[in-house]
């Protein structure tokens, strides 16, 4: 259209700019909703699928921290109160053992579980101790119980177990908040990673936008020698986006920069540059 004079004539016909970006406008955020979306369940259910191929096939020596060998251990908070632990948990079977809990109370030992295993019920989703014994202290003494089975609905899944670099990827939005939300009870390390994820979900659709509206408004300046100018200003663009956005991740991830600001500062300094190239576009 610039380049064969319509948006001049456009304009010149009385239309105002802000009318011939209004298509614009609608486009972006019609795409914008539809990435909301994805980003938030249909990208991660599809991210299963490339996760698994990558840790079966290509990076299968490194991508599950969590198949652990027989001299490791997994230690997790449960609640405010009790804390858990797991021999030899291994992910492919999704059991492991023996295992312990213990619940504190006013720093007191009041219940004591322990269990020869662990292991997840595909069909109940909850876990399963086999042979455990039960010990509950209280003002009148002791009481021990012992079951060759039982049901326990812990707060954490046997996905929650698996350190696996594709987890934040795999996850749909409510269960990445609930996942961080868990990792920051049991006092892990290294949730800015996860929060920036979170944040990045609804950032990139803001982006979305904001770059439909900066691709029109310099599209739409006719300028010599064809649309080479025009490329060239949508290449720099994109790659000052990306190394801003990056640059921020990396600040979050391995500094002190906060997640929230970390996925919108990208997005906070290209208004700027729209606003920026629209106050500066013919009229």
């Amino acid at each position: 259209m610039a380049g064969r004079t319509e948006v001049i004539a456009i304009l010149a016909s009385g239309t105002s700019f802000n009318r011939w970006l209004r298509p614009y406008w609608v486009g972006g955020i019609f795409l914008a909703t539809i990435l909301w979306f994805a980003n938030q369940y249909v990208i991660p259910n599809a991210n299963h699928l490339r996760g698994d191929f990558e840790a079966t096939y290509v990076d299968k020596n490194s991508s599950y921290n969590a198949l652990l060998s027989t001299d490791n251990s997994m230690y997790i908070r449960i609640d405010s109160f009790s804390y858990a632990g797991i021999l030899h948990y291994q992910t492919d079977t999704k059991r492991g053992g023996p295992f312990f809990l213990h619940r504190m109370v006013n720093n007191k030992l009041v219940k004591n579980i322990r269990a020869d295993i662990l292991r997840w019920d595909t069909a109940t989703k909850k876990w399963t101790l086999d042979n455990a014994l039960v010990r509950i202290v209280d003002s009148m003494g002791e009481k021990v119980s012992w079951h060759p089975t039982l049901a326990m609905d812990f707060n954490f899944r046997s996905t929650d177990l698996s350190r696996d670099k594709y987890t934040k990827d795999k996850l749909t939005t409510p269960e990445l908040k609930r996942f961080i939300a868990l990792e920051e009870m049991r006092g892990s390390e290294g949730l800015n990673e996860l929060k920036v994820e979170r944040y990045r979900r609804d950032a990139t659709c803001v982006t979305v936008i904001l770059l439909t509206i900066i691709g029109a408004v310099v599209a739409g300046r006719k300028v010599r020698g064809g649309s080479g100018v025009h490329l060239a200003t949508g290449f720099i663009t994109a790659a000052l986006f990306i190394v801003s956005d990056k640059f921020s991740t990396i600040f979050s991830t391995k500094g002190s920069l906060p997640p929230i600001l970390a996925a919108w500062i990208p997005n906070m300094i290209f208004v700027f540059v729209a606003y920026y190239l629209y106050k500066r576009a013919p009229k």
